[in-house]
């Protein structure tokens, strides 16, 4: 079952701009590594759910895994051979818009060239281009 929202408020929304970088989400929080989007770009529900599967194959059950992001996002789409105009179509997938920084899924438990294999098997499922991202310790 892909994610999507239980309820939401309303049932379409506009495409918005995905200029800039993320504010939220762009540093590791809760595993040791992360996989971290270096372009903007919506990965929907189904490609997160694929590099979910992709990153516990690798990494098995010597670790732990967090998925940083979720659709909640709706895009409509009109049938095939629907002629113009007659209102925006129905929603179609649920996508979750990505800006360059924000950490997609986290890891804890492995090393560091396990995680840097997970996540290169993991990339090639999404629409975004990423890189691995090291949990930093703030001193101070």
């Amino acid at each position: 079952m892909p994610l999507e929202p239980k309820k939401v408020k309303w049932r379409r929304q506009h495409r918005g701009r995905r200029r800039g970088m993320a504010t939220k989400g762009s540093h590791v929080a809760f595993g040791s590594f992360g996989m971290k989007a270096v372009e903007p770009g919506w990965v929907t529900a189904g490609q997160i759910e694929s590099a979910r599967v992709a990153i516990i194959r690798q990494i098995r059950k010597h670790g732990r895994m967090w998925i940083r992001i979720f659709p909640d996002k709706p895009i409509t789409k009109k049938p095939a051979e629907v002629r113009m105009g007659k209102g925006k179509g129905a929603p179609d997938q649920w996508v979750a818009v990505v800006k360059p920084g924000r950490i997609l899924f986290e890891v804890e438990g492995v090393d560091k060239d396990l995680a840097a294999e997970a996540f290169r098997i993991a990339g090639h499922k999404l629409s975004v281009r990423t890189k691995l991202s090291e949990r930093r310790e703030f001193t101070g």
